[in-house]
């Protein structure tokens, strides 16, 4: 793999992986469309590192104020409460990911699947958007609300539908408002890309890393954390719209692609 081809696809990381556009669906299609070699496990760990440096970045203080009462204060405060249901809403994502990997680098990177995928999650998103009542905080969610949030979370397993969106989605429907859906979203990330990461690195050896791995990382950390702050801002007075506008125009390229392709 060449820098550049490192660097976009480290940008495609970065802004898919918070953005409700799905990060996996882009690391696929990027090179399918332009015929780029596979950037295989290696780059895949890099990518992964990268954007949990930018999500602890961002969120170390909140995460330092969740450790410090969920491990010495448990469920008395709310904020040992969001710990615990951070981690247990965890489990089903990482459930999904230990059972169903194999179809995951198969089956599921079918550029047909994921331009579908694209489509109907742009759909429900735009319902949460539209018609949910967004009006509760993420630090009043309880536990039955998180967990279905996390459950929603394995079908990120299924390029296209997004991690960061399908969570966010959830959220809305939950009542969330958009900006508390998109942080209870990527707080409820770090856990997962950390497991997804630590699952990786075990495949890494000392000669693979390579100034395309750095350059991985590197970018997919700026762009994530930047993207990170961007979200929530523009979130604070504008909607989902333009992402499910994106979402249903690439999947329909995808479609269109795919098909005169055969």
């Amino acid at each position: 793999m060449t820098i550049f081809q490192a660097f976009i696809l480290g940008l495609a990381q970065g802004l898919g992986e918070f953005l409700p556009i799905s990060s996996s669906a882009h690391l696929i299609l990027i090179p399918w469309l332009l015929h780029w070699p596979d950037p295989g496990l290696t780059f895949d760990v890099a990518l992964h590192i990268g954007t949990l440096f930018a999500v602890i970045a961002f969120f170390y203080k909140d995460w330092l104020l969740l450790l410090r009462h969920g491990l010495g204060k448990g469920l008395t405060t709310k904020e040992g409460k969001m710990f615990w249901f951070l981690i247990i809403a965890s489990i089903p994502g990482a459930v999904a990911g230990a059972l169903l990997e194999q179809k995951a680098e198969t089956t599921f990177r079918s550029p047909l699947i994921i331009g579908i995928m694209l489509i109907i999650m742009g759909l429900i998103l735009y319902l949460a958007d539209r018609f949910s009542a967004k009006q509760q905080e993420s630090d009043t969610i309880s536990f039955g609300q998180s967990f279905t949030i996390g459950v929603s979370q394995a079908l990120a397993i299924i390029p296209g539908v997004s991690r960061s969106g399908i969570t966010m989605t959830s959220g809305l429907f939950m009542g969330l408002t958009r900006e508390e859906a998109a942080r209870f979203s990527f707080l409820l990330s770090t856990p997962i890309i950390l497991g997804a990461g630590l699952l990786k690195l075990r495949h890494l050896s000392s000669d693979a890393i390579n100034p395309s791995f750095i350059v991985g990382i590197l970018t997919a950390a700026i762009v994530g954390f930047l993207v990170i702050g961007l979200l929530l801002k523009w979130l604070r007075k504008s909607n989902f719209l333009p992402f499910v506008w994106y979402r249903l125009l690439l999947g329909a390229f995808v479609i269109t692609i795919f098909l005169v392709r055969r």
